[in-house]
């Protein structure tokens, strides 16, 4: 299984379309072990290019604090599971919690208003 995770400052982004790079990591959740991770940078932001870009990637599941609508349904569309209102909180962890199903999700912190993400 592999895992995306939007990262700003090598920390969980706090808006997916926005962020510097992604963590991608290869999961086996049996053994709750991570075989493989690396970190690559994200590409132009262009409204529907993440998505895509993630799907040639071959995720299968993305952690995230705030995600637009648009994306969101973009990756539903590529059977993606979503998780977002994740806190931010070390990449590392927030892996491990979601091998451990123990991953706490809350409320989408993108409201898309104009202003960006609410907090």
């Amino acid at each position: 299984m592999r895992i995306a995770i939007p990262l700003s400052g090598g920390r969980l982004s706090q808006h997916f379309g926005h962020s510097e790079e992604f963590l991608f990591v290869d999961a086996d959740l049996e053994q709750k072990r991570v075989l493989y991770k690396k970190v690559e940078a994200a590409p132009e932001h262009i409204p529907g290019l993440l998505p895509k870009w993630l799907a040639e990637h071959g995720v299968n599941v993305v952690i995230a604090s705030g995600m637009g609508a648009h994306a969101r349904d973009l990756l539903a569309a590529s059977s993606m599971q979503v998780l977002t209102g994740v806190l931010a909180i070390d990449p590392e962890v927030l892996v491990t919690d979601f091998m451990n199903a123990r991953l706490e999700t809350g409320a989408n912190h993108c409201n898309h208003s104009g202003h960006g993400c609410s907090h």
